[in-house]
């Protein structure tokens, strides 16, 4: 059965989830910003796919796009997500006012956890799923250039919890994400009381709840997984 994300939207949006994967349907296309193995501009649906942790196909894309038409999904407006990671063990919160309504999703496993900033050796295509998946759902209208300081912000606050968790690098150093993080921003770019998210740093009401809300579904996570 779907669930209703929001108490109130710009038009239906609604989730269900599954051992199998976490969809996220709206009645209307979404605008979106994504680093998802298969991505689009528009979107009217958003899936985060489990997938084994021997999951190695010669091409992701090519079975990924597969698996959606064997499950019923459009390839022309279904976003997908690929991760190892259990999706009955993710998180969500939604934050709700006059400016915005906001909703994040997260899945995560730390076995992989990396630094940024380091050298370590590098690959030309990494095959692997995901192992922190971050999809956020706006009831709102944001600029191209805020729908990429929100990935900014949400960066920052999954290293944030990976730090406060105490998670480390195989060298022993904090870390600050894994090797196949993968993010979604979607928007409905409806305006909620004519509001404009120009900025959505941290300093923002858009941005700040995007940073505690990342933060506390990975911390949230965290504590189920490694205490």
């Amino acid at each position: 059965m779907m669930n209703t994300v929001f108490t109130a939207s710009s038009w239906p949006i609604s989730y269900q989830a599954n051992p199998e994967y976490l969809v996220i349907q709206s009645a209307q296309p979404l605008q979106v910003l994504t680093s998802a193995i298969i991505g689009k501009e528009q979107a009217t649906t958003i899936v985060n796919r489990h997938v084994p942790k021997s999951y190695c196909p010669v091409s992701p894309r090519q079975e990924t796009q597969t698996w959606l038409k064997e499950n019923g999904f459009s390839l022309t407006d279904t976003v997908t997500l690929l991760t190892a990671a259990y999706i009955e063990r993710g998180t969500f919160q939604t934050r709700e006012n006059e400016f915005f309504r906001l909703a994040v999703w997260t899945t995560a496993g730390f076995g992989n956890a990396t630094r940024a900033g380091k050298k370590i050796a590098t690959h030309t295509w990494n095959p692997l799923p995901g192992t922190i998946n971050i999809i956020i759902v706006i009831d709102g209208s944001l600029t191209s250039y805020a729908m990429v300081n929100a990935i900014i912000t949400a960066t920052e606050a999954k290293s944030a919890a990976l730090q406060d968790l105490g998670v480390k690098d195989q060298d022993g150093h904090l870390a600050t994400g894994t090797n196949t993080d993968a993010i979604v921003i979607a928007s409905t770019q409806q305006s909620i009381g004519r509001y404009l998210h120009e900025y959505t740093g941290i300093l923002s009401p858009l941005g700040s709840a995007i940073g505690e809300l990342v933060y506390q579904t990975v911390y949230q996570i965290g504590l189920q997984e490694l205490f």
